[in-house]
């Protein structure tokens, strides 16, 4: 079996459907996924403009080296069988869905998209999803949206629109979205998909909404060569260890256990998506 690609997903930035110029200067940097918008930041009159532009961008001038993904309208939204024709013909990475409360709705979205993969001779289930939680009935469910249909691949949280939902004062310290981001973290972990943390809104100050975050950002989700090197001591204590036949394992004083190992394990993942060897 072919080994998995490990689409690094440390930041991610934002470019508006309705600013060529934007789309055209965020592929010169370092974000690890490029979100080309079609939501929030595109005005109702500019919908078909900036769904032209969009599908134009990703299908004749992709980047390469970055994970591409379209952030169609919301569900219930009149633009969103136009956006699903445009995203999914220009064949990014993944669709980015907003505000998501059901499985149900991701499970009829994933039907649209694979009907038009199967219209055009794409690859069936090759696009993959995430799903974005902006309510308090997206994070109840999200244990249920998280393994709700193989498409998906991440979740992320909006903290605006989630404490719009609540009724609640969006702060800086953040303690009236942090049960919602643990909620949606500990149900991505359970279906084995990504977790994307909130925007954070000051750009002097993780998605991203700033270039100037990037770099600091994929610095912070980067293992060191300090952890790295601890990770392969680790794992080697573990071979020694079943050479040896033992049942227990210690590492400068201390014991190596299953999670230090799986831990050690996902280190060096990491750095070798972030193209550390």
């Amino acid at each position: 079996m072919a080994e998995k690609t490990i689409h690094l997903k440390r930041t991610s930035l934002y470019a508006s459907g309705a600013s060529p110029v934007n789309m055209i200067q965020a592929i010169f940097y370092n974000e690890d996924m490029l979100i080309y918008d079609l939501e929030d930041s595109v005005p109702a009159a500019e919908k078909d403009a900036a769904r032209f532009l969009v599908y134009n961008m990703v299908k004749n001038h992709r980047p390469k080296d970055k994970y591409v993904c379209i952030r169609v309208n919301g569900i219930y939204s009149e633009y969103l069988e136009e956006d699903l024709q445009a995203a999914v013909r220009a064949n990014p990475d993944c669709i980015r869905i907003p505000k998501v409360e059901y499985a149900r709705e991701v499970q009829d979205i994933s039907r649209r998209i694979a009907a038009i993969e199967e219209k055009i001779g794409l690859e069936v289930g090759k696009i993959e999803l995430i799903c974005n939680i902006e309510s308090y009935m997206g994070v109840i469910n999200a244990m249920e949206i998280a393994h709700s249909d193989p498409r998906v691949v991440a979740m992320a949280v909006s903290a605006e629109d989630l404490t719009a939902s609540l009724k609640a004062q969006r702060t800086k310290k953040g303690l009236e979205v942090f049960y919602a981001r643990n909620a949606v973290l500990m149900a991505c972990r359970s279906a084995g998909i990504d977790a994307l943390d909130i925007v954070f809104s000051d750009i002097n100050d993780k998605t991203c909404i700033h270039p100037r975050q990037i770099d600091t950002v994929n610095s912070f989700f980067t293992p060191s060569m300090k952890e790295i090197k601890y990770a392969l001591r680790v794992l080697q204590a573990v071979e020694e260890g079943k050479k040896q036949h033992k049942g227990a394992v210690t590492l400068d004083g201390g014991m190596i256990d299953k999670p230090m190992e799986l831990r050690a394990l996902t280190t060096l993942a990491q750095a070798k998506a972030a193209g550390i060897r």
